[in-house]
Formats: structure tokens, sequence, C-alpha cells
């Protein structure tokens, strides 16, 4: 069987603003947080659900380049090779 990983979004209002950290758990018991913000511009109707879709997706981006660079860290410490178009 596979190993399990685990993203948990906590989102946070604050005014016309929204944050999310998207916490990875379960990759070698080392936890991985990406970081994402929205900002409302104050000329656009404020639609929270937005906001958290878009700090959301900042988020999870965040923490996909940082897991393709420790893969490539990885790759580069067993080859002892640069490891060519893998890093965000």
């Amino acid at each position: 069987m596979g190993a399990n990983w685990n993203v948990e979004l906590a989102l946070a209002e604050d005014g016309r603003d929204t944050r999310c950290h998207a916490r990875l758990s379960g990759r070698n018991g080392v936890a991985m947080v990406g970081e994402g913000v929205a900002h409302a511009n104050p000329a656009d109707e404020n639609v929270p659900a937005i906001g958290d879709e878009l700090a959301a997706a900042r988020a999870l981006s965040d923490l996909s380049h940082q897991l393709l660079n420790a893969a490539a860290r990885d790759i580069e410490s067993r080859t002892h090779q640069p490891v060519q178009g893998l890093r965000a």
C-alpha cells in the first residue's frame, strides 16, 4: 500500500484580504506549508468565496513549487548531478 499525504487548508479573512496556509503532512514526518494571499480590489464587489479560491490556489501552487524543489534536491543528493527542468 502507498503512502498517505494530507493537505489541510486554513483560510482567514481580514477585511478584503484573504490568507491561506496549505499544510502538507504525512511526507516523511516533515510538514510543509504553502502560503497564498488574495486582495480584493476596492472597486470590485466583495465576494469572499472568490478570495478563498484565489488564496487557496496560490497556497497550493506555493506548496507544489516547494515539493518540486525538494524532489530536485533529493535527486541531486543521490545522483550528484544537477537536475534540469524540474525546479519550479
